[in-house]
């Protein structure tokens, strides 16, 4: 019985059509990684060590793949970066909260002091400006690029010649924040919020 070759490295026959409708533009051509090591030393400088085996291997090429690649049929990040940019988002907002400084309140006009409860202190960090800053998309594709996840994307540019131009930022932050989300559905919250503020937020200076 041939060896049935993984979900990742091919297109679904049912999905590819019995002739090409245009001929194929050479030099926008661009090509992707398709070595599993490489991949696998990515995930280790991301997570840490055993960062490889912290996911599926279906999961790891999934987290990776923009939906440019290959128009969508061999499955992309999404879902996954949804979920991971909210996981990111909530441990954002709880270090905003935490590290601001507290300020000490003062009377107003007439003489009244503002209402004080230990739950409300530091929120005065935590508004829309603050985390705009954090989130960034340029400091986000910074993170994933020092790791070599430029190196392992999956995805197709408008212009090969010009990633940047192509929208190249974007697409590096979403695959970390797929990565963080397929930690959360695999691993459980606590290691993808663990994740999120070693591996994102200490380089932010938010941790």
């Amino acid at each position: 019985m041939p060896q049935q070759r993984p979900k990742w490295a091919y297109t679904p026959q049912a999905m590819t059509a019995p002739y090409r409708s245009k001929p194929r533009a050479e030099y926008r051509d661009f090509r992707v990684n398709e070595d599993p090591d490489r991949l696998d030393r990515v995930y280790v400088n991301i997570l840490g060590g055993g960062g490889d085996r912290m996911l599926t291997e279906e999961v790891k090429w999934l987290a990776v793949t923009h939906k440019s690649f290959d128009h969508g049929r061999r499955g992309f990040n999404d879902r996954l970066a949804f979920f991971g940019k909210r996981t990111v988002d909530l441990q954002i907002s709880s270090a905003l909260v935490t590290s601001n400084p507290k300020s000490r309140p003062e009377p107003d006009q007439y003489g009244r002091m503002p209402f004080q409860h230990p739950a409300l202190e530091g929120l005065e960090g935590l508004n829309q400006d603050s985390k705009e800053r954090a989130t960034d998309i340029k400091q986000l594709a910074g993170i994933a690029a020092n790791s070599g996840l430029a190196g392992v994307l999956r995805w197709k540019p408008k212009k090969a010649e010009n990633l940047k131009g192509s929208g190249e930022d974007l697409v590096l932050a979403q695959a970390l924040y797929a990565i963080v989300g397929a930690i959360a559905l695999q691993k459980g919250g606590e290691v993808a919020n663990k994740i999120a503020r070693d591996r994102i937020l200490r380089p932010l200076g938010l941790a």
